[in-house]
This record gives structure tokens, sequence and C-alpha cells, in this order.
């Protein structure tokens, strides 16, 4: 049993790391936050540098772009999450049953998580979605249909295929460590008691998934929210692919004004708020089943 010595112990050696933390979270949250209230032109010495207000929030978000942005980002979001986790649960079972060189085939799965977003944006832009040579557009060829341009014809399809692919070892991961934590005896009696394949997946599997479904949903979402490289490599923001980080990016190339960007991340640090809250009443919901 700990003692009031050993957790002050444990409170004072924790202290640094807590600090450091903190700090790293809030000295650019409070700087976004001054600044927000500020003309600031860094790169324009002509201007000077002053007070705004909430100028450079009502200009944001005035911008006809800013709420395209925001369906944009939302759709994005969602279509990864529906694709990494019906992949997900899928690429899980699949995992968990017994193969030849088992170990082999999940550090290819999981392979993808570990490259750069721009690498595999790169190379989905130019290997397999060229118009030209892309190794879709051959596969195109084949079955005689024309190619496709992807990232100028399904835009937002593309995005959501390059991020699904890079996210989808990530759920695959978190969902294959919970079915190997599912008793087997359950799926045998059931199986005995004459129940089909499908309905051991939906009374049994899919429930005892709904813990990891709801990580996976929540950690992925927080990371989805800021989505840029793959946005920057591919589309430049183009053919409506413009997400509420990209045009906070764009603003400030063409302002040159950092209040203004920084008006604009407070704006996404809200709707990342919004969506983590309303995602963390569905996690305590499933936990607390």
């Amino acid at each position: 049993m700990a003692t009031q010595h050993s957790r002050s112990a444990a409170r004072f050696m924790m202290a640094p790391a807590v600090i450091l933390l903190l700090g790293w979270m809030l000295v650019p949250l409070t700087m976004t936050l001054w600044f927000s209230f500020r003309n600031y032109f860094p790169l324009r010495p002509d201007r000077v540098p002053g007070w705004a207000g909430f100028s450079n929030f009502e200009r944001f978000i005035s911008s006809s772009a800013f709420w395209p942005s925001v369906q944009t980002t939302l759709v994005i979001v969602g279509g990864v999450l529906v694709i990494t986790i019906v992949l997900g649960v899928a690429l899980a079972l699949l995992l968990d049953q017994p193969m030849w060189g088992q170990g082999i085939v999940r550090i290819l799965v999981i392979a993808p998580f570990f490259v750069m977003p721009t690498v595999s944006a790169l190379v989905w832009k130019n290997m397999f979605m060229d118009p030209t040579n892309g190794l879709l557009a051959h596969l195109w060829r084949f079955f005689g249909a024309e190619p496709l341009a992807w990232l100028s014809e399904a835009p937002t399809v593309s995005i959501v295929m390059i991020v699904s692919w890079q996210w989808l070892p990530f759920a695959t991961l978190i969902l294959l460590t919970a079915v190997q934590s599912l008793d087997g005896e359950q799926l045998e009696a059931s199986e005995m008691d004459g129940a089909s394949p499908l309905s051991r997946f939906y009374h049994i599997i899919l429930p005892h998934l709904s813990r990891a479904i709801t990580i996976v949903v929540l950690i992925q979402t927080i990371f989805l929210l800021s989505i840029f490289a793959e946005i920057y490599v591919t589309t430049g923001g183009a053919f409506g692919t413009r997400t509420l980080t990209y045009l906070i990016f764009q603003r400030v190339l063409e302002s040159q004004n950092v209040g203004l960007g920084s008006a604009g991340g407070v704006y996404a640090i809200i709707l990342a708020n919004i969506v983590a809250i309303f995602l963390m009443r569905i996690v305590g919901k499933n936990l607390d089943r």
C-alpha cells in the first residue's frame, strides 16, 4: 500500500515531465491566442503590427471558403474512419487465423503506418493515380475502360484512399489486439449451439470490439482533423479538397498576416474540441457497459 511519502516522491519525480508537457502545450496555445487578436506581418516590414481585436476572426469566418473547408474536413475524416474500421475489422479477423508466415504478413500489413505522409502521398500520386502510367490506369485499360484522372475527377475520394491506406495499419493493430483477447470458449459454445458465422460475428465478436473501435475512432479523428501533407502534395487544395487546416495555410500565405492564420487556428481548435467531446461521450458510454 502506497504511503504519503511514496506518493510525494512519485509526484516529485513526475513533476519535470508534467511541467515540460504543459509548457509544450500551453506556450503554443497562448501564442496562438495572442496573435489571433493582433495584426502581425513578420515578412512585410512595410506593414506595422498592431491590435486587431476580433477583426481577424470575423474576416476568417466570413470567407466564402470557410464552411466548405469545414465540410470537406468532416467528409474526409468520416470517409477515412468508415474505411479503416470496416477493413480493419476484416483484416484483424483474417490475421488472427493461423497461416503460414503469419508474422511476416502482419509486419507487411502494419508497414504503411511507418511511411511518412508526404512519401505515401507521392507514391500514390505518381505510381498509382497517374492517368497515363499509373498502376490504376493500366488496370482500367486491362478491363477496357478509360483511365481516370483521380486527383482531378475524384479528388476527395483520392485523398480518402491515400489517408485510409496510411491509417488502416493502426486500426488493424488495435482491433487485432482486441480480437486476440476474445474468449475462444464462448465462440466454440455458440458454434456448438448452431449459430452461423454471421450470427457469431454480430452477437459476440462485434460487441467485444466496440471498445477498441471507439478508441480507434477517437485517436484517428484527433489526427485526421489536422490533415495537410497529403493535400499539399497531391491536389494543392484544388478541386474541393481544401480542408480547414489547408485554408489556414493559404490565408497566411495570401495575407502574410500571422494574426489571421492564428484566428483560423483557434477555429480549428474549437472544431477539434467539439468533435473530441462528442467522441469522448461515445467512448464513455461504451466503457461503462
